[in-house]
């Protein structure tokens, strides 16, 4: 009956699938990389016992970056150029506009500025800001360029996409920088012109989604999902190599107690994640939402040692993972609000069950994610492994004909979103699907 956790827990299926992950290099949406990352993927999930492993590729926005910099004085300051900035050049006066809270836009005239703002928030506001709110921010306010300063030390600059589904490509060049470079920024050139330019490749690509099944061949199914690509500039060890791993360790194990299964657990591993949720949003058009009894969306984990998982409002799925968390003496947290930034939100916000689990860190926002230092050593085999172990047993009970979880009307979930202040940032991104 046990026997599974000890082989899990002495498994090395899972890590040297995230080795071979991050020794591919540039994953990058729509990249040759993310394409043999979704290949090895199918493969690796083939291996691990389950069946029908297969590629389905789409349509993608492609997008490879060049040179990038910002003119300031008579100096040339380091940044990278944010996927999906436009190939493009522009000036301004350089305007701090700090956390770049909704508040701090409202309050300060930034058209025709180069604007800058840091890619955490103050430990007081309610709420996390994504950087593609604060860019639109900008956008709609008329600025020239927009400047992302990282909020952790290190001389690493930030990456992170901006445009939408409807216009991948964002309106004005953008571009991350240092937390080192920002504050130097700020404390010479405030006020002052700037010029913020970058250069990319804009083109037509194709991505993929990688899927694959256990159990009874049941028109119900349990997602259990993760994405393959990365940003370019690190080996994307955490974000999310981590997560992808830990759905093919899972397949393993799940594959031991496939006769345990009462419905069908489809894996998917989604292509173009950083680039707008492309992949999920692809699968989940095409796919018949009432079968998906929950989906387990893996995108973050392994960072740290106890799990995170965001509920959603699904009272069922904040008690089956606490359960879960109590019967192997294992730390978990669940996360009640709404997480609209995942791959598990186009079918969440539809009402579907769903968790996006990740992992404590102690560091506030990405830490290392989308740097140049989201590398292999930041990470550890045994909580990989525990993580597997927690997440199959979940699996299990989802999949097990015992456990329901009511899904939810559209409306309440825009109701939440509404009540936790997430609706105007989501509104002005083009992420907000609901009618008004």
């Amino acid at each position: 009956m046990t026997q599974w956790i000890g082989e899990t827990f002495t498994s090395e299926t899972g890590w040297n699938h995230l080795e071979t992950l991050v020794d591919i290099g540039d994953r990058m949406a729509g990249s040759e990389g993310e394409r043999e990352a979704a290949e090895r993927t199918r493969d690796a999930l083939a291996d691990a016992g389950a069946r029908n492993a297969r590629l389905e590729t789409f349509d993608v926005q492609g997008w490879t970056r060049g040179d990038s910099e910002i003119r300031a004085g008579d100096t040339a300051q380091e940044s990278i150029a944010l996927p999906r900035s436009p190939d493009a050049s522009a000036t301004g006066d350089l305007v701090d506009l700090g956390y770049g809270l909704p508040s701090d836009f409202e309050e300060t005239d930034v058209e025709g500025k180069v604007v800058m703002v840091a890619s955490n928030v103050p430990g007081y506001y309610d709420r996390f800001i994504h950087r593609r709110e604060k860019y639109y921010y900008a956008v709609e306010g008329g600025a020239a360029a927009f400047v992302f300063r990282n909020h952790v030390e290190g001389c690493l600059p930030p990456t992170g996409s901006v445009g939408t589904s409807e216009d991948p490509i964002g309106d004005v060049p953008a571009v991350g920088v240092s937390k080192e470079v920002g504050s130097r920024l700020a404390r010479r050139w405030e006020g002052e012109e700037v010029e913020v330019s970058v250069e990319a490749d804009v083109y037509d690509a194709t991505s993929q989604n990688v899927h694959a099944e256990l159990g009874p061949d049941t028109d119900e199914a349990v997602l259990v999902t993760s994405h393959v690509d990365a940003h370019d500039i690190a080996e994307g060890a955490m974000d999310n190599g981590a997560g992808t791993a830990t759905i093919v360790e899972m397949a393993k194990a799940l594959a031991a107690r496939e006769d345990e299964l009462d419905t069908k657990v489809h894996f998917v591993a989604y292509g173009a994640e950083e680039v707008g949720l492309v992949g999920s949003g692809v699968d989940a058009d095409e796919r018949d939402l009432d079968s998906v009894k929950a989906i387990v969306n893996n995108d973050g984990v392994v960072r740290g040692r106890t799990l995170t998982f965001h509920t959603h409002g699904f009272d069922a799925l904040d008690a089956a993972a606490e359960a879960v968390g109590e019967d192997f003496g294992h730390p978990v947290k669940t996360i009640p609000e709404q997480g609209p930034h995942s791959d598990h939100w186009p079918y969440v916000q539809w009402g579907v069950p769903g968790y996006h689990v990740m992992s404590e860190t102690g560091d506030e926002g990405r830490g290392w994610g989308h740097t140049y230092a989201d590398t292999l050593d930041k990470l550890e085999v045994r909580d990989l492994r525990e993580q597997a172990v927690l997440l199959t047993e979940l699996t299990v009970r989802l999949a097990g004909d015992d456990l329901d979880v009511a899904r939810k009307d559209p409306e309440e979930i825009a109701a939440a979103l509404e009540d936790e202040d997430q609706a105007a940032g989501m509104k002005i991104i083009g992420d907000w699907p609901y009618d008004e």
